[in-house]
């Protein structure tokens, strides 16, 4: 059982990279847990194994009596034995190791010794990945187990839950996969290390991989919102007044940003300047959409935003998706607001009311024939002239009476 035990302890230590003395402590406390009964009725047991032969032993702690001892009890004679010194009440370790105890141990202890050895490899996956959660890790896929991923990260397996997939991404067996690392549980009964490709830091931390300014701290990232698979929007600001912070993160010929894209799958990423001034934030966050104005409501911590018709449809995005994630980025509820168009000074409207005026003074006629006229082409005095009485009443809706009149008007 020695020579056995040893080689079945160096192709674990070797093999799930578990020291020696953790492997002998979980063992020894296998083989305790697991033939208690065959070994002695005492309450108090230890089990022993030898690092260099692989012999093991168990002791049992006894008081020393004088006659009739309990199952916790060592009578004098047997002491004095052993321990010369002993005396009545003395507590002594009394080795109780059973006849041919190697097998009786193999037989009892072999579920209790897996038991222990795999939460031995869990705390050394905890002692190895405690401080990489909040990173990005590249493992290996390798199985799918109800709708979750399994991933080799070589010195330990993580799974990504259903939930922590992109949507429409698509996964093989043996394909190389980059991950974020959320937490690590060694409680539950599957992998431990718990990984995410959809949550908004894993697109945070591309962006500190792939900019040096962020990764420098020059510019920070002072949101994120996410809808993954589909659309991100990021609020970046530059501690450098010198550094623009949108430019940092597009990069030469948008380079930088291409490469994320490319991590995600080609998911649409927006990146927008941060700004204290929460209406000029929210303004930058909607973009690509045009803002006219900005109403705060401190006190509900809700913005209305008013925009053009035509700019409506960009505010909201396809299925609203844009105000959402803008609402989600800056953190107050949006209300979006079509504004009807000012009317500029010299528009057309306002060019053809004055030539209505002009002309109704000029043949002494209503603004209403006047705009009639002006509708079909007759927009001076000459043109009215030019045209001639006859094609004139021949339009429709005309008034019979002021055209005559007004003919009778330019005549004299």
């Amino acid at each position: 059982m020695g020579n056995e035990l040893l080689q079945i302890l160096d192709y674990i230590e070797q093999e799930r990279g578990i020291s020696r003395d953790s492997l002998i402590r979980a063992l020894e406390n296998a083989i305790l847990i697991g033939s208690r009964k065959s070994i002695h009725p005492a309450n108090e047991l230890k089990v022993k194994i030898d690092p260099a032969s692989g012999a093991i032993r168990a002791w049992a702690m006894l008081e020393v009596v004088e006659e009739n001892p309990t199952c916790d009890q060592l009578v004098i004679a047997r002491a004095l034995e052993r321990f010369p010194d002993a005396k009545l009440g003395d507590i002594v370790e009394w080795e109780v190791t059973p006849h041919n105890f190697g097998r009786i141990a193999a037989q009892t202890a072999r579920q209790a010794m897996i038991q222990q050895l795999r939460k031995a490899e869990k705390e050394n996956v905890q002692d190895e990945f405690s401080d990489r959660v909040g990173t990005i890790l590249n493992g290996t896929v390798r199985r799918f187990d109800a709708g979750s991923i399994i991933i080799d990260f070589q010195r330990a397996e993580g799974i990504m839950p259903a939930k922590e997939k992109v949507h429409g991404e698509q996964y093989q067996p043996g394909e190389r996969i980059n991950a974020y690392l959320q937490k690590v549980d060694i409680n539950t009964a599957g992998p431990s290390l718990i990984v995410s490709r959809a949550c908004p830091e894993f697109v945070l931390k591309l962006f500190e991989r792939e900019v040096s300014e962020i990764h420098d701290g020059v510019v920070q990232i002072r949101g994120i919102a996410r809808e993954a698979g589909n659309r991100t929007k990021v609020a970046v600001a530059s501690t450098d007044p010198r550094v623009d912070p949108v430019g940092s993160c597009v990069g030469v010929r948008g380079n930088r940003v291409r490469n994320i894209t490319a991590e995600l799958g080609m998911e649409r990423i927006d990146i927008v300047p941060w700004d204290a001034d929460i209406r000029k934030y929210a303004t930058n966050a909607l973009l690509p959409a045009k803002v006219q104005s900005v109403e705060v409501n401190e006190a509900k911590h809700e913005l209305t935003v008013r925009v053009t018709e035509e700019q409506s449809k960009l505010a909201f995005g396809k299925k609203a998706q844009n105000v959402r994630l803008c609402s989600k980025l800056i953190g107050w509820n949006i209300t979006i607001r079509n504004e009807e168009p000012k009317e500029e000074k010299g528009s057309i409207r306002d060019q053809l009311r004055q030539a209505a005026v002009k002309l109704a003074a000029a043949l002494d006629i209503s603004e209403k024939t006047a705009n009639l006229l002006i509708g079909n082409g007759y927009v001076t005095v000459d043109g009215v002239k030019e045209a001639g009485r006859e094609t004139l009443l021949e339009l429709e809706g005309v008034d019979v009476a002021e055209i005559n009149h007004a003919f009778e008007h330019i005549d004299a």
